[in-house]
């Protein structure tokens, strides 16, 4: 599914939610396997990954509360893997040069997802199961939080320069 289109129906919107928790979970793994693996220990990272690795586990706590409430079937996970692969998933952790590197594109890539998601949702006029000023305010929510964890990263690789 892309998200250019509109979200027109609960089974498209599980769909796209579903997708958002295999990104959270890319992220919170990729933050704590960088955490057991840096090579001497650094206060500051090991904190900033432990956050980000929190954070992404309550963002995907979020997004199954948001699932609950829809009328839709489940989407096999091999299948929403796959989604996540084809869109989101050119990018490997040892692409990047060091640890920030990964993780900021982990966050802006959580980021843009959630900006696209609420667009296609506003562009729809598709009455869902859940209610739509919270199903709105929980994505916005979202993607503020991911948009402050990508100013804190950024901040971190500024001051290690």
């Amino acid at each position: 599914m892309s998200l250019q289109q509109r979200v027109d129906s609960d089974q498209q919107l599980a769909r796209l939610l579903q997708i958002g928790i295999v990104l959270e979970e890319v992220t919170e793994s990729r933050a704590n396997n960088h955490r057991e693996s840096l090579p001497e220990p650094d206060d500051e990272l090991e904190s900033l990954l432990a956050e980000a690795a929190e954070e992404s586990a309550a963002h995907r706590d979020r997004l199954d509360t948001l699932i609950a409430g829809l009328a839709a079937d489940s989407i096999p996970f091999d299948e929403i893997d796959a989604l996540v692969e084809a869109s989101y998933g050119q990018t490997k952790p040892e692409d990047f040069d060091g640890v920030l590197y990964d993780q900021l594109c982990n966050e802006e890539t959580a980021y843009k997802f959630y900006d696209d998601v609420i667009e296609a949702i506003e562009a729809s006029d598709a009455t869902f199961s859940v209610d739509r000023d919270h199903l709105l305010s929980v994505l916005r929510e979202l993607r503020e939080a991911e948009h402050d964890a990508v100013e804190t990263v950024t901040n971190v690789m500024e001051q290690r320069e």
